[in-house]
């Protein structure tokens, strides 16, 4: 599942190639034909990220909420350039011009596509977004609805704290006070976009991880101090994740071993997706459980076996 990084990547990409521009707005797969009706020919005035939803705020107060959820992604192609044309010496095209392609989900990754721009739609595009430089095909989301801005205000208010939104003192007392509100333990918890925005699995897993806590402790029995440095860690995460495009949770690595891990996937993590290797810590079998539906990733001896944050 993309992640708050993510969507706060989507948003500043979509208000750099976007922004103050008339946008065609279409639905290849049908499913939201009365939905881009709405918001097609219109200039797009913001775009904005709160934890895991997307916010594009079109003229005549049409707000699109997209949620990609589990499976959800963003194609994004620009044209690569007035340069780029038949017979030219940056091309090996021998027509149109071509397409690069960027995506946006859970993974991201860049690449020149060997196709003519605009592309035809490819799969089950919910919602295309179009103008005569780049094109945005989405695919795959929980949700991607319309909305009058009193609609979208109510979404916004049943979220929990955004680090990037709420900053200083007033997000990170918040926070505090959700999750000392209940007494659900502390893994469910921090996956509860109504305490704080953004959270996945792989953030979970491994903010817990890195504090030492139990999964399944109650999120009512920790202390202040522990929160407030949950807070500012995920403040910190989500800041980098947005910078490099990538979720880097491992605070052991010297320059070179981050940089390696900015390439390679399994050097990023001290326990999401590792169960049955050896704690990057103390050599434990890391273990896997289901909690809430998800699963979760956690060392039995750093976070339960008498070596969590009391």
């Amino acid at each position: 599942m993309p992640e708050g990084h993510t969507v706060h990547r989507i948003a500043a990409l979509f208000r750099e190639v976007f922004l103050n521009q008339s946008i065609l707005a279409s639905s290849p797969q049908g499913r939201f034909r009365d939905g881009a009706a709405l918001i097609s020919g219109s200039v797009l005035e913001r775009a904005e990220a709160r934890g895991k939803q997307l916010f594009l705020h079109f003229e005549s107060d049409r707000i699109v909420r997209v949620h990609l959820g589990i499976y959800g992604a963003w194609d994004v192609m620009t044209l690569q350039g007035d340069s780029v044309r038949a017979g030219s010496a940056q091309t090996l095209s021998l027509g149109a011009p071509r397409a690069s392609r960027r995506r946006l989900g859970e993974r991201e990754e860049s690449f020149d596509a060997d196709e003519p721009f605009p592309p035809a739609p490819r799969g089950a595009v919910r919602l295309r977004l179009e103008t005569s430089e780049v094109v945005a095909d989405l695919r795959g989301p929980t949700a991607c609805e319309v909305h009058t801005p009193e609609e979208a205000a109510s979404v916004v208010a049943r979220l929990g704290p955004d680090p990037l939104l709420d900053t200083g003192i007033r997000g990170q007392r918040e926070f505090v006070k959700r999750v000392s509100s209940t007494s659900r333990p502390i893994g469910v918890v921090l996956m509860d976009q109504a305490v704080v925005s953004g959270i996945g699995n792989v953030y979970r897993a491994e903010i817990l991880f890195r504090h030492l806590l139990d999964p399944f402790r109650p999120a009512s029995t920790l202390p202040e101090e522990v929160l407030v440095d949950l807070w500012k860690d995920w403040s910190g995460l989500l800041a980098d994740g947005v910078k490099t495009g990538v979720m880097l949770t491992r605070n052991d690595l010297d320059s070179a071993g981050r940089k390696r891990a900015l390439r390679v996937a399994k050097d990023r993590y001290f326990v999401y997706k590792r169960e049955g290797l050896p704690c990057r810590v103390c050599g434990t079998h890391v273990q896997m459980a289901l909690m809430a539906t998800r699963k979760l990733y956690f060392c039995p001896q750093c976070q339960i076996s008498g070596k969590a944050s009391s």
